[in-house]
């Protein structure tokens, strides 16, 4: 099978994929965390949003529940319930960046605070698959393969397909890589799935 290469057969493959009894019983796994990447080109993210947001619909309209979260809005409810994002947009544009990250890094924390704020929705929310998006919007602050890593232990129940702005390449020689943007090389990230190769 040829992967999908434009928008179209990119929805079409992930709504066939995700509404499968093969991908939704976690088959073909190899006992590996049901754990998927939905790599696309950067430059496609406001399209990939719409056609994210297409494929919810369907897949609900066919009987499946998505638990659809972004990384973004989780990280915004958390300032939110902290009382400080008034404060950080305030300080924002005369306070250095580096000081910047390093609050939010802090109080974004994955392990200690967005992981704990997923499990709630994963509790809160009955549904078959989890898709987290968001990833570029959060970066710096959040690194994607931190958020699989700590993940592992909440989400392993139903299969989470990350919408990755980049690409994710195995190679036998350097291991698996997750490149943000197509531009950054350093996340390293060995247990999913690349999606868009998953056959039913």
């Amino acid at each position: 099978m040829r992967k999908p290469t434009s928008r179209k057969e990119r929805a079409e493959h992930l709504f066939r994929v995700v509404t499968s009894q093969r991908f939704l019983t976690k088959q073909g796994l190899g006992n590996e965390v049901p754990f998927f990447i939905c790599p696309y080109p950067a430059e496609e993210g406001l399209s990939m949003v719409e056609d994210r947001l297409d494929l919810v619909t369907r897949i609900n309209h066919a009987g499946i529940a998505v638990l659809d979260l972004s990384l973004y809005d989780l990280s915004l409810a958390i300032l939110e319930e902290r009382g400080i994002l008034d404060q950080i947009l305030e300080i924002e544009p005369d306070t250095d960046k580096g000081e910047i990250r390093e609050l939010l890094q802090s109080v974004l924390d994955p392990k200690a605070n967005l992981i704990p704020k997923i499990g709630d929705a994963i509790a809160a929310t009955p549904h078959d698959v989890i898709f987290l998006s968001g990833v570029g919007e959060v970066y710096p602050y959040i690194r994607s393969h931190n958020v699989l890593n700590n993940l592992q232990s909440t989400a392993k129940d139903k299969p989470t397909v990350l919408f990755f702005p980049g690409s994710y390449t195995h190679a036998l020689a350097t291991g698996a890589s997750l490149d943000l943007f197509g531009r950054l090389h350093d996340d390293k990230y060995y247990r999913a799935f690349n999606i868009l190769n998953y056959e039913v």
